[in-house]
């Protein structure tokens, strides 16, 4: 039967590891979409839930047991995505296979782990690439570009990542039909036990991976920290290597839309852009002054698949040696450096705490 997706010649071959949410709503159909990934496998402990994923997608090969799929020589990489606990265990042993790995943000759960993969992924000449989707946003790419010509010297980045009400109905009338099963595998413990910790991990990396996206290395940050009722929020001052400075503000759960953006002021412009839930598929919209031309640019950008855009990002540089500026594991370390100082500087009221000095995991 055809479809509408066009592949390309000598695509890459990968595997998928896990077919919970953010695999059956994103990467098995980015991969599907992808026009240089080939579906080579997937693989769950679930077997009822692998065999539905694999009727409706229809893989070379199904596996019920990872080494299997690792042991696979026709699958040249692997796309991890499963919970954050398991992340650094299942890339580490995809890199010991000599295989690729995409893994899902956050990179880990500790600096430590992470660091040791970087180390181990360089030891074995494979590539790691974080799923931080938002680099592959057409308007923020756009955004950029535009920031990095036309804005001068930058002295003040804002960004803002704050959970809706409305986010749960509109996620499940945008997502596929999800499907669940009793065997599925679960990190041990409740990792909502600790809000703080839970909503840094899964909702922080993305403030931080995009503030970095645009502005490069951040060396400290001060933190507060607020819970009234269901409603969590941070604010952190940070400190740019460049110099620049910027604040960022976490919430989680607004009483308001999906609310999601970020300004730049330079010397010579500016840039604001508002971002949309990410299974809304929409690219960001941004407005980006010049003001020597005195003109405001805002692109078209139609393309807001961002999770088939991120897998031929991470194939293109595989297969071709194609930089698309990805998340790699550098910048997933950073992230989780920033993390950690963001919590330990609210546990010590607001103190100013260097990313190259914390440790730890959270």
């Amino acid at each position: 039967m055809k479809t509408n997706v066009k592949k390309e010649e000598g695509c890459l071959k990968v595997g998928v590891l896990g077919c919970g949410i953010i695999c059956q709503a994103g990467h098995l159909i980015g991969s599907t979409k992808a026009r240089n990934i080939h579906l080579q496998a997937i693989c769950d402990v679930s077997e009822a839930l692998c065999r539905k994923m694999a009727a409706i997608y229809e893989p070379a090969s199904v596996y019920f047991d990872y080494e299997e799929m690792l042991a696979d020589s026709k699958v040249e990489a692997v796309i991890i995505g499963i919970g954050d606990q398991f992340h650094i265990p299942c890339a580490r042993q995809a890199v010991l296979a000599g295989k690729h790995v995409f893994v899902e943000k956050p990179m880990g759960v500790s600096i430590e782990e992470c660091e040791e993969l970087r180390q181990l992924a360089r030891e074995k000449g494979v590539f790691v690439q974080i799923g931080h989707m938002k680099r592959y946003d057409e308007g923020l790419q756009f955004a950029k570009k535009f920031k990095e010509e036309k804005l001068g010297e930058v002295t003040v980045y804002k960004g803002w990542y704050c959970d809706g009400q409305g986010r749960y109905t509109l996620t499940d009338n945008l997502m596929p039909v999800l499907y669940s099963a009793n065997d599925m595998k679960k990190p041990a413990g409740n990792p909502k036990a600790v809000l703080d910790h839970y909503y840094l991990l899964g909702h922080g990396s993305h403030l931080f991976d995009t503030a970095m996206y645009f502005m490069g290395e951040i060396e400290e940050v001060s933190a507060r920290y607020v819970n009234k009722g269901k409603l969590h929020s941070w604010l952190i001052d940070c400190n740019f290597a460049d110099g620049a400075i910027g604040t960022l503000n976490l919430s989680v759960t607004i009483a308001q839309k999906w609310h999601e953006g970020c300004e730049i002021y330079g010397t010579k412009g500016t840039v604001y852009a508002k971002t949309f839930n990410p299974w809304a598929l929409q690219s960001s919209e941004v407005e980006c002054y010049d003001g020597e031309q005195q003109i405001s640019i805002t692109p078209a950008a139609h393309d807001g698949q961002v999770f088939r855009r991120e897998l031929e990002g991470f194939a293109d540089f595989i297969l071709h040696g194609i930089s698309s500026g990805a998340a790699e594991a550098g910048d997933g370390i950073q992230v989780m450096r920033a993390l950690i100082a963001t919590y330990q500087s609210v546990q010590e009221k607001g103190k100013w705490i260097s990313l190259k000095e914390v440790k730890g995991a959270l």
